[in-house]
Formats: structure tokens, C-alpha cells, sequence
């Protein structure tokens, strides 16, 4: 889906303008989904160009640990993690923008969640500059319920349905293909959007495409949270999901883009590392009891299926 575009085709104030706007958005909407906590500001400025904002919510009544990154970052050359599958971009100058985040809430009964929109533009010298948008949403519960999950499909759906009868189905397999862990033969969680490598709309078709993704986040995972955030557990729940968060930290450290990314660009450790876990329980060759949720969660929420 690669291609190219006129440089004044392509809007970089409006997208850093977006992102930011979604990154503030966010975290409000988090603050109060919690009713306690406030997310703490981290700026900084990395040496080899550009910089960004880390904010941090941590011991919240709801949310152990949230982070909304919002990064605009440029380099000399494009890392190994964004031209593995565009070797001709090898060696091009660079400029991404993006805002990340991946929210761990206290209660096992609140699945995890993830989101990120993220755009790149590459030049080289003598030529038209290649644009791409990036991006999607998954939920990763710990206790599966049809509902939260319904849900959560349909709202990625409504975030698509504007831009073609097939966006959806396209973006969800991709999102089950790219959120699996292929050592454990185990999808991370119950999936929802992912897209990258998007321009062949045009820019302003592809930003907009974009925009409905991060737009809809929230949409999506507010009334879980808000459904799930007083249900009661105990210790054997709060184990499950401290076993389970190791899968997360798994996928993010061997597989996953941005981190890969963000750690061959020589980016900020901290705001890269945000996404995992604040406590996590690993176990040798740990295996649930049939007929339990925790065996449930295995056998119908880890496996692609429609929601919708």
C-alpha cells in the first residue's frame, strides 16, 4: 500500500495538532473513568531530533498504571523496524508522529487495553516524499465476558464503517495476526483494529481514517470499564491477572513495532517501557483448571472469532 504524495498534500501541523488534542482527550476521559488519580507530565527532547510528552497515571482507584505518549520524533535515517517490509526507504530521512498508550486497570475483571495512531513521512533527495498512517485499538481481558467484547467490536466497526464495507474485517484479522504470540501459539487478547502502511487513499482520506481510529477509543472502552470497575475478586482472580500481564510484557519486548522502533531510534527508555506492566506474576508451565473462567478465557476469548 505504499505510495507517494506532493509535500503539499501533506499536513504536518494538523496531524501534531490532532495527536495532541487526542492525547489531552484521553487523558481526561481516563481521569475520570478513575476519580482519583491524575496523570503527571513528563516532557522531554530527544538528541537526535524532536521529543515528546509521557504522562503517567499510577495508583488509581481504577487504573494501576496508565501511559498516553505522545511522541513527534526525526532522524537521518529510518530504523530496520519501519523499512523491514519498504526496503527502498532504507537510508531516508524521517519525520513520525504518534500518540501510544496502554492502560492496566486494577480490578481482573477490567481488561487491559491498547491504542495508538501513529504517522510517518520519509524523503530522499530528488524525490516525492512516501507518507503512511499507522494504528488500531485492542482490548486484553484477564475474565472474558460476550458483552464487553461485543462491544468492543462493534465500535471498531462504526470507527471503519465510513470508509468501506470491508475496512473492518480487513483491519480486525490483521489485528489477530499481528497481536499473537507465535512461541505460546496464543492471540494476546480478544483483537479489534490494526492498520499500518495506509496512504493509498490520499492524505486527507488516510488522516481521516486515522482520526475515526483514535476517535473511538474511548467509545469503546469506557463502558467496560465503567461495567466492570466495582465487580468484587479476590486473591486467586488478582493472581490470574498478574500471570496473564506476563504475556503482555512477552509480546511487547519480542514482537511489537513501536517498541522496536522506539528502542533502534536510540528514543526515550522510559516513555518506550511505559506500556508494561507495573506488577507481573510469572509461573513455570502453569495451566488453568478445566471449567473454570480462567480455563475460559483460553479455550473461547484467546481465539479469533466474529463479534460482530
Amino acid at each position: 500500500m505504499s505510495g507517494t504524495a506532493h509535500s503539499d498534500e501533506i499536513d504536518l501541523t494538523a496531524v501534531e495538532t490532532y495527536l495532541r488534542e487526542l492525547q489531552n482527550r484521553i487523558c481526561a476521559g481516563l481521569e475520570e473513568l478513575d476519580g482519583t488519580a491524575h496523570f503527571a507530565q513528563d516532557l522531554w527532547e530527544r538528541p537526535a531530533g524532536g521529543g515528546g510528552s509521557t504522562r503517567v497515571l499510577t495508583e488509581g482507584a481504577v487504573f494501576e498504571q496508565a501511559g498516553v505518549n505522545f511522541s513527534n520524533v526525526s532522524g537521518d535515517a529510518l530504523p530496520p523496524a519501519a523499512t523491514a517490509k519498504r526496503p527502498e526507504l532504507t537510508g531516508c530521512e524521517y519525520r513520525a508522529m504518534g500518540v501510544s498508550l496502554v492502560v492496566h486497570p486494577r480490578n481482573p475483571y477490567v481488561p487491559t487495553s491498547h491504542a495508538n495512531v501513529r504517522f510517518f513521512v520519509a524523503t530522499k533527495p530528488d524525490a516525492l516524499p512516501v507518507f503512511w498512517f499507522g494504528g488500531g485499538f485492542d482490548l486484553t481481558p484477564y475474565y472474558g465476558f460476550d458483552e464487553d467484547v461485543v462491544h468492543w467490536h462493534r465500535t471498531a466497526q462504526a470507527a471503519c464503517a465510513p470508509f468501506g464495507p470491508d475496512v473492518y474485517a480487513r483491519y480486525k484479522q490483521w489485528c489477530d495476526e499481528y497481536f499473537y504470540l507465535k512461541h505460546r501459539d496464543e492471540q494476546r487478547g480478544v483483537g479489534g483494529l490494526f492498520f499500518d502502511d495506509l496512504n493509498d487513499r490520499g492524505f486527507a482520506r488516510s488522516f481521516a481514517f486515522a482520526q475515526s481510529v483514535g476517535d473511538h477509543y474511548l467509545q469503546a472502552y469506557a463502558p467496560i470499564v465503567a461495567r466492570r470497575a466495582a465487580m468484587p475478586y479476590g486473591e486467586a482472580e488478582r493472581d490470574f491477572q498478574l500471570y496473564r500481564r506476563g504475556r503482555y510484557v512477552e509480546f511487547n519486548l519480542v514482537y511489537d513495532r513501536g517498541t522496536l522502533f522506539g528502542l533502534q531510534t536510540g528514543g526515550r527508555t522510559e516513555s518506550i517501557l511505559m506500556s508494561l506492566p507495573p506488577a507481573v506474576r510469572f509461573r513455570y508451565n502453569w495451566q488453568p483448571i478445566p471449567g473454570t473462567p480462567e480455563a475460559a478465557l483460553y479455550s473461547r476469548y484467546l481465539k479469533p472469532r466474529s463479534w460482530v
